[in-house]
């Protein structure tokens, strides 16, 4: 195994005719096996498509761990110094703050090479696109289990979910988390705003809550759900709230990755099993699984019909976040 630390001479390589130089190549980022930043460069290039698809044109903000998994994580929102000029950027407003950033933005694999050798892992964009940062097209369900919730548990939700989505003749592309849960990512017409995603979200997941009473909450804060429930967290759909894309690797010593699956995988899928060891194969096998999700977008009004339909029985709104 490579010293973490050592250093080791760059290397070149040609990433579809752009060249990316990769410092200190050997350099450990995951030590439950001891895969190399070089590793980790080559894991992203062998599902290309598949990550720039995941990434094409949103703002995309970098998770990098300079000394490897183990050691520092930054949150980098704006492009580090010294990108070559075929980087591309977007810029994007935090009103919170009165700040702008100029954060990544992805149109091939070459920048995803790059990220990586200014020691990027966790790729997390956001779910609107350069053409209008203020007009999601993503809808993100996300399944996050609570400390003491078992697996079996979001499999029986993630089926529920399917089962609602079914009924409203809307397509949902499921994925692992790369950590404990299920994400599902539904292609939404870019007609709302963060906002209002946000409320067809907290509807849907009010919907799932009453068909899974025991097994799903919708509590707002933290300390007040049961501890063994499953937490459908549509606050992933506020603004500038971000969660690791398809394909991207996590940032933890086994170098699990959040992989793509199909609906009927559910009851047997095992998240630790996908890693940058073994995804690459099931890459190489079955192609991207989300290759069609852009094909329909979907409309949210009859969510939103269904928010409003909350609202009127007096329920009670979470917190602008």
């Amino acid at each position: 195994m490579a010293d973490s630390k050592a250093k080791s001479p760059a290397v070149e390589l040609d990433v579809e005719g752009r060249t990316v130089r990769v410092s200190n190549p050997d350099r450990v980022y995951f030590p439950a096996r001891g895969e190399t930043k070089l590793d980790l460069v080559r894991y992203y290039l062998s599902v290309s498509e598949g990550i720039v698809r995941a990434l094409r044109e949103r703002p995309c903000m970098m998770h990098r761990f300079p000394e490897g998994v183990a050691g520092e994580k930054v949150h980098q929102k704006r492009l580090p110094h010294g990108a070559p000029s075929w980087m591309e950027t977007v810029r994007v407003k935090f009103p919170r703050y009165n700040r702008t950033a100029d954060e990544l933005c992805v149109t091939e694999i070459a920048q995803v090479a790059w990220a990586v050798q200014m020691s990027t892992v966790e790729f997390h964009p956001w779910n609107s696109r350069r053409a209008d940062t203020e007009q999601p097209d993503e809808w993100r369900i996300d399944l996050d289990p609570m400390p003491d919730c078992p697996f079996d548990r979001v499999r029986r939700v993630a089926h529920v979910v399917h089962e609602v989505l079914d009924e409203l003749g809307m397509t949902g592309y499921p994925k692992t988390s790369g950590g404990s849960g299920i994400h599902i990512y539904v292609r939404v017409e870019p007609a709302y705003g963060f906002a209002d995603v946000r409320r067809a979200a907290l509807a849907f997941a009010r919907e799932v809550e009453r068909r899974a009473p025991d097994d799903v909450t919708t509590t707002w804060w933290r300390k007040d759900r049961d501890p063994k429930k499953l937490f459908v967290d549509y606050n992933q759909n506020a603004r500038d709230h971000t969660i690791a894309s398809a394909y991207s690797v996590r940032g933890n010593p086994e170098a699990t990755v959040s992989t793509p699956i199909r609906w009927d995988e559910i009851d047997d899928v095992d998240p630790k099993a996908f890693t940058i060891a073994t995804v690459p194969q099931r890459y190489a096998d079955l192609g991207d699984l989300h290759e069609t999700i852009d094909d329909k977008s979907h409309d949210l009004t009859p969510l939103l019909e269904w928010a409003a339909r909350d609202e009127r029985d007096g329920a009670e709104e979470p917190p602008e976040d």
